[in-house]
């Protein structure tokens, strides 16, 4: 059965790659035209990032007092990517496979679902900070518009929601507990008419939570370990504006940090909100409508972008489907997987 889900996930991979083969065409064509040693130099950086978010992880599973090695969690987190791209299900298969990963390493599948929830919890935080920042750029330059200030909105919903789980996890574990499990409730009523039986289990849930509030109540613990994860998560998003950077230079386009600043913090924030995996079909036009109304040429707004996405989407797709295939090669770590993509 492990034999075959890999398997499965890689006719997904192909398939995938096979739909977006023209897309990829376009990017492999422009990233020929720009400067190699700019592109070069993006491309290492891009390993920086992915190295940093695997201590981006390490530093937060130590806060919750799970020791793991930051090589394998960036190896992890590569290959989580790869299959909430070539399988979307609004993140849940990245998730499903960290915590597959986790069983499989002998760690609390609860304290990893906490390690999850503090990963997108800096993640917003990250990405606010930075968009606090392009949004007064854009403001300045008169260029703000309502689809910003309602997607920011949606964002910091998001970041304030999952705030109120940290809050509820830290004060009461069985609070904690009750939400969950009224959550799984209310799901379950949603999707009884149309499955003919529960989606979730609600003890399953509340036996989950209880795992998950230990973990949280480690950060009581453990206060001034916080800083470090969200130290690494700025560094993630500066690494980002770097490789943005580059590709300016790369293709010989005037620009200002103001201008790296502002595009990137847009772009980001669509990443985010997108219903689409990894933003794909609508960062690409974000980015580039956003660069556009910075002054920068349309023309090479749109090969910016192109040459941006191929390297932050495309290099971590394929990096993410040799982790996935690396990891479960010395591990047969699929065992728990098909469980839950």
């Amino acid at each position: 059965m492990r034999k075959f889900i890999i398997t499965l996930i890689f006719l997904l991979a192909v398939l995938f790659i096979i739909a977006r083969f023209t897309e990829m065409q376009d990017v492999g064509a422009v990233l020929s035209e720009g400067n190699l040693w700019y592109i070069g130099l993006a491309v290492l950086v891009l390993l920086v990032w992915i190295i940093n978010l695997g201590y981006t992880y390490t530093s937060i599973f130590r806060v919750i007092d799970v020791q793991v090695k930051p090589l394998y969690m960036a190896r992890v987190a590569v290959a989580a990517y790869f299959i909430s791209i070539i399988a979307p299900s609004a993140g849940l298969s990245g998730a499903a496979y960290l915590l597959a990963d986790a069983r499989n390493q002998g760690r609390s599948a609860g304290r990893t679902a906490v390690a999850g929830v503090l990963y997108v919890m800096l993640e917003y935080i990250a990405t606010l900070v930075v968009l606090t920042f392009g949004l007064g750029e854009m403001a300045r330059r008169n260029n703000l518009h309502w689809t910003e200030v309602t997607a920011s909105m949606i964002l910091l919903a998001g970041a304030l929601g999952v705030g109120v789980l940290l809050y509820l996890g830290m004060k009461s574990a069985t609070l904690l507990a009750r939400v969950l499990s009224w959550s799984a409730r209310t799901i379950n009523r949603i999707v009884r008419p149309f499955i003919h039986h529960d989606y979730l289990s609600e003890a399953r849930a509340y036996s989950f939570s209880l795992e998950a509030a230990e973990g949280i109540g480690m950060l009581k613990q453990n206060p001034s370990l916080v800083w470090r994860p969200i130290f690494h998560a700025l560094v993630n998003k500066a690494l980002l504006m770097v490789i943005l950077t580059l590709t300016f230079l790369a293709f010989n386009v005037p620009f200002t940090m103001e201008i790296v600043i502002a595009g990137f913090s847009i772009a980001y924030l669509f990443l985010i909100v997108s219903p689409t995996p990894g933003g794909i079909g609508i960062v690409e036009g974000v980015l580039t409508v956003a660069l556009g109304s910075l002054k920068v040429p349309i023309e090479a707004a749109a090969v910016i972008t192109l040459a941006f996405r191929g390297i932050t989407y495309w290099l971590p797709l394929f990096i993410g489907m040799i982790s996935f295939r690396t990891l479960h090669r010395s591990s047969g770590g699929m065992s728990q997987t098909e469980t839950h993509l």
